[in-house]
């Protein structure tokens, strides 16, 4: 039975989800990062944001860990993929639904995977203009 739900993810996902979900190039903990972020989902799964800032306000770097299924693997990999090189204005934009199309073919129920991974990624922009005020102050 293994063997059949293994072929059946191969056989129905889209390359990109595929890609996504193995790619483990962003998969990292930045040490001192402009901003960081962390969210546990209600099925468990947890994940966790770092963010770099340059001096024109882009995500110069994002990375992420996190504890749980493939799906969110993908999405964490999706957030990276829309949000690198973005002003931080801009990626305050991105939204569980941008994840899901870009990827495809994520199944209905792992939706809340990448609600997961965009509140998280949300929490390090929210972390980073936290520490930007204070040092206006």
């Amino acid at each position: 039975m293994m063997e059949s739900q293994d072929q059946d993810f191969w056989n129905v996902h889209s390359l990109t989800l595929i890609e996504m979900a193995y790619e483990a190039g962003s998969r990292e903990r930045l040490e001192n990062p402009d901003g960081y972020g962390t969210r546990t989902g209600v099925c468990g799964d947890s994940v966790e944001f770092f963010i770099m800032v340059d001096h024109n306000n882009c995500l110069s770097n994002i990375s992420f860990d996190f504890n749980g299924c493939i799906y969110t693997a993908a999405c964490c990999n999706t957030v990276v993929c829309l949000a690198q090189g973005h002003s931080i204005d801009n990626v305050w934009n991105i939204t569980a639904d941008m994840v899901a199309d870009y990827l495809q073919t994520l199944p209905e129920d792992h939706y809340h995977c990448a609600e997961l991974c965009v509140g998280g990624f949300y929490q390090a922009l929210v972390d980073y203009q936290s520490k930007k005020s204070i040092k206006k102050d």
